[in-house]
């Protein structure tokens, strides 16, 4: 288990048997413990149930990003590897890579833009308005990525495969509330009455 997942060093419990026990890694998901079981189940896209839940997918994402892999293989190399991960990753009935796979197939993007909006609630609920003269005001805007090729819907161009990423941003309290994704030409417009809320006012260009 590498630097990122055991900090601080002073772990109480390492004695054999005994579950691991990560300061560091519990600080990154204690936001989600009281919204993941709000979140829409991932559906199996075969007759089987899928036992590595939406739950386990994001846990596996935090870890996937706080380990530093390189790829999905490297992540469960490190799950196998990783007594912590064994523990805190992996559901009892076990992880195969098909099972890893089918739960991945969709990259479970509904559930993510659940947590997004839920996150972007109790952070907008702590911060608070710090220019409340102003009134609440939510810029929208999009902007181009790059999309895998496998984003065949995605299609920008006959020579780009692009995806385009719209955002409401909180102007008075500086960061993201709500974010969507179309097709590489899609507009602005209709997300305008999708984001702001009654008592909001839209920063918009003439798109």
């Amino acid at each position: 288990m590498s630097l990122y997942s055991t900090l601080p060093f002073s772990i109480s419990n390492k004695r054999v048997g005994l579950p691991i026990h990560s300061p560091t890694f519990q600080s990154f998901i204690a936001p989600l413990d009281d919204i993941l079981p709000t979140i829409t189940p991932l559906m199996s896209r075969s007759n089987r149930s899928i036992t590595f839940t939406f739950d386990y997918q994001l846990k596996s994402l935090i870890y996937y990003h706080l380990e530093e892999c390189t790829s999905a293989q490297a992540l469960l190399q490190m799950m196998a590897d990783d007594e912590f991960a064994r523990q805190n990753l992996i559901p009892e009935e076990g992880l195969g890579e098909s099972t890893f796979d089918e739960a991945n197939a969709n990259r479970g993007a509904i559930q993510m833009l659940e947590v997004f909006d839920q996150l972007g609630r109790k952070v907008s609920l702590r911060i608070g308005n710090p220019f409340p003269k102003l009134g609440d005001l939510v810029a929208i805007d999009g902007s181009l990525i790059d999309a895998t090729l496998s984003m065949t819907w995605a299609d920008y161009s006959t020579n780009a495969n692009k995806v385009k990423v719209h955002i409401g941003l909180s102007l008075c309290q500086n960061f993201p509330r709500r974010i969507a994704l179309t097709t590489g030409n899609g507009a602005e417009r209709p997300f305008v009455s999708e984001f702001l809320s009654i008592g909001q006012t839209g920063v918009v260009d003439r798109g």
